[in-house]
């Protein structure tokens, strides 16, 4: 991971929802359109390009959110007990109550789908989206289809079946079958997605976990017909090098001079 000395990540605060379950964010106010940074699967909201961002936010005086899905890193619950439609449930629910006017999502990995899904059921608050090696659909077209039989024997006799991790302490993953199944309900690659914002997409081309074909597919699903993709010749799944996040910095700057000149 990248040494961020200008970064820091103090105390979270949380909210408490009606059904008791919290989410830990932090929340930078300032002007409008805010920026709203989705982590990715298994991450939290103190992640280099988070933690980059909300400086880039604050220096802008550009109200800024990161926060932790439920599952993850500060909030409550079991990251087993959830799925892709929980975790775009508690997006909706931290941009309803945390955040006022238009926002821009920005989504790494799985929050690039999450981003898409709550984009799609908040369309009048969305002023535009950035996708960073985003990942809709990855349960099923990253997952299930790259399982073996044996794998998909396990995820139904047992409920979960385990996958090799690359990251971090390298333990396994956890792989629920409500996680899948979830999955299914919430595609969004074999149809149009009806959104008209401003689209950038950024991805490697070295990805190893999610083909950048994949942010190919979404632009041409889009609807919008502002949406530019940046391929990364070099670049990896996490694009968290320094030059990685000039470009996202750089990426964001153009968007919301987009979006306010309009």
């Amino acid at each position: 991971m990248n040494n961020l000395t200008n970064c820091s990540a103090p105390t979270s605060q949380k909210i408490t929802r009606e059904d008791g379950k919290t989410i830990a964010y932090h929340f930078t106010p300032g002007k409008s359109p805010g920026v709203v940074f989705l982590t990715g699967f298994v991450s939290d909201m103190n992640g280099d390009k988070a933690l980059c961002l909300e400086e880039f936010c604050q220096n802008r005086g550009q109200a800024f959110l990161r926060f932790d899905y439920t599952g993850h890193g500060e909030s409550s619950e079991e990251f087993l007990e959830g799925c892709i439609g929980d975790w775009a449930g508690d997006t909706i629910y931290a941009l309803d109550l945390l955040t006022k006017g238009p926002q821009i999502l920005i989504g790494s990995s799985m929050g690039g789908w999450i981003m898409l899904l709550t984009a799609l059921a908040r369309p009048e608050r969305i002023a535009g989206l950035v996708g960073i090696a985003a990942a809709p659909d990855f349960t099923e077209d990253l997952m299930w289809a790259d399982f073996t039989p044996e794998q998909k024997e396990a995820l139904e006799q047992d409920g979960r079946v385990a996958i090799g991790n690359d990251y971090d302490d390298g333990e396994d993953y956890i792989i629920t079958q409500k996680l899948i199944e979830d999955g299914r309900k919430n595609l969004l690659l074999r149809s149009e997605i009806a959104l008209d914002c401003p689209v950038r997409l950024i991805h490697g081309l070295q990805d190893k976990d999610v083909p950048w074909t994949t942010s190919q597919k979404i632009s041409e699903r889009l609807r919008s017909t502002d949406v530019e993709t940046t391929f990364v010749k070099n670049g990896d799944h996490r694009l968290s090098e320094p030059q990685d996040l000039d470009r996202l910095r750089a990426t964001l700057r153009g968007l919301l001079k987009t979006v306010e000149d309009s």
